[in-house]
């Protein structure tokens, strides 16, 4: 059994990365601060973080999903996805300028969201639950960002980071479920018409419909289940790829359309 940390390094732990959010300056990774590959009290960090964000004012609109692809798992030594959380303020529309003096280190992903017409509560929800409590899906780019400086992470580095959240965009074409392969559709995304990461459905986690299953039954054992209206980015379709300032990114799943990231040209702070 691997040693569990101590509330301090918690605490501390919190702090560094709550800095770095504020101060959009990179700091030292957390994982010295805990027990070794102690996931518990790194999910500890996130939930002390997310609860002082909800205490000044900050919305929770959903949770994204990350480590879906087996490969990316195998690298940071973890047999399951993580997952973080998604604040209104990190919403972005089509096309909006993204500023990027307030992130760090940005890159992005092709995803597919999901948004819920009814909650998921049930430790062992189904497939069936699922694709029943699903409103719509719709093409997603996630901007994950590292507070940790260089993408210096592992494991608990990155569920203590809030998953490495960033911004996120959702295409304006939402689609019902119904007669949609996503297993089978693919993703590209592009700039200035050029393909620059392309993937599909299977690879995340086989399929888009069991990560977010993987999420509903991992947050009904927090006692925080997925609730009506949340949106799910349920994981990178394809590899991710640095932003490069001034530059308009687009993402395509095939079925749902497409959506644009626009960054603004001034350099990360």
């Amino acid at each position: 059994m691997l040693p569990s940390t101590d509330d301090d390094g918690i605490a501390e732990a919190a702090q560094r990365l709550w800095n770095a959010r504020v101060s959009n300056l990179p700091c030292e990774p957390v994982r010295a601060l805990l027990s070794a590959g102690d996931i518990d009290a790194a999910y500890a960090v996130q939930e002390a973080n997310t609860r002082r964000s909800l205490s000044e004012g900050r919305r929770l609109v959903g949770r994204k999903i990350g480590l879906t692809s087996p490969a990316v798992q195998q690298q940071l030594g973890v047999d399951q996805p993580d997952f973080g959380m998604l604040f209104g303020d990190m919403a972005v529309g089509d096309t909006e300028e993204i500023d990027l003096t307030r992130l760090i280190d940005p890159r992005i992903e092709v995803e597919v969201a999901f948004v819920l017409e009814t909650g998921l509560a049930e430790e062992w929800t189904t497939t069936a639950d699922v694709l029943r409590a699903t409103a719509y899906v719709a093409t997603a780019i996630e901007v994950v960002d590292s507070r940790v400086a260089a993408w210096d992470i592992d494991i608990v580095d990155t569920v203590a980071d809030n998953a490495s959240s960033g911004r996120f965009l959702l295409g304006g074409t939402p689609r019902r479920l119904e007669g949609l392969d996503l297993r089978e559709s693919g993703a590209v995304l592009t700039a200035g018409g050029e393909p620059l990461s392309v993937g599909a459905g299977a690879a995340c986690l086989g399929h888009p419909v069991n990560a977010v299953t993987w999420l509903a039954r991992r947050l009904a054992r927090t006692g925080h289940p997925l609730a009506a209206g949340d949106v799910v980015l349920s994981g990178a379709l394809g590899p991710m790829v640095p932003v490069v300032p001034g530059t308009v990114y687009e993402a395509h799943v095939s079925g749902l359309g497409s959506v644009r990231a626009a960054f603004a040209k001034g350099r990360h702070s």
